[in-house]
């Protein structure tokens, strides 16, 4: 696996920062690259707010960054569909305690693809999985 992953982080990011609850409303992202199955760099970007393009902004967002993995406890529907258009595998990570924790098992295998009925019935909806997002 070589490849940069992103995880929508709590401040102020990295490796022991707690993974927010839902992608798009995190206030930075953490970005891991993998080489040969290590962690060979970390940084972090902030996101951008939703009204400078909806859903999709922070999908073109990190797409343009070179992400190619997305790890996320909570995501709706549209953003889901946008990440497969632009080629990024998006990883069901709910239950990670802490970024390191995420890459982990992303690494090991251990976590599931993101399918549609995991997806936040949206912004205004009581849904449990995204009520903190």
């Amino acid at each position: 696996m070589n490849t940069l992953i992103a995880i929508p982080s709590e401040q102020p990011g990295g490796m022991q920062a707690a993974v927010a609850a839902h992608f798009g409303h995190c206030e930075l992202y953490t970005l891991v690259q993998i080489e040969n199955e290590q962690i060979a760099a970390i940084d972090t970007i902030p996101n951008i707010p939703h009204q400078q393009g909806g859903c999709m902004a922070p999908v073109q967002y990190l797409a343009d960054k070179g992400v190619r993995m997305l790890i996320a406890g909570g995501m709706g529907l549209r953003p889901l569909q946008g990440f497969r258009q632009v080629g990024i595998d998006v990883f069901f990570g709910n239950g990670a305690a802490d970024v390191q924790t995420a890459v982990d098992a992303l690494i090991a295998g251990r976590l599931q693809r993101f399918n549609p009925d995991q997806t936040c019935g949206g912004h205004h909806q009581s849904n449990d999985r995204c009520r903190q997002g």
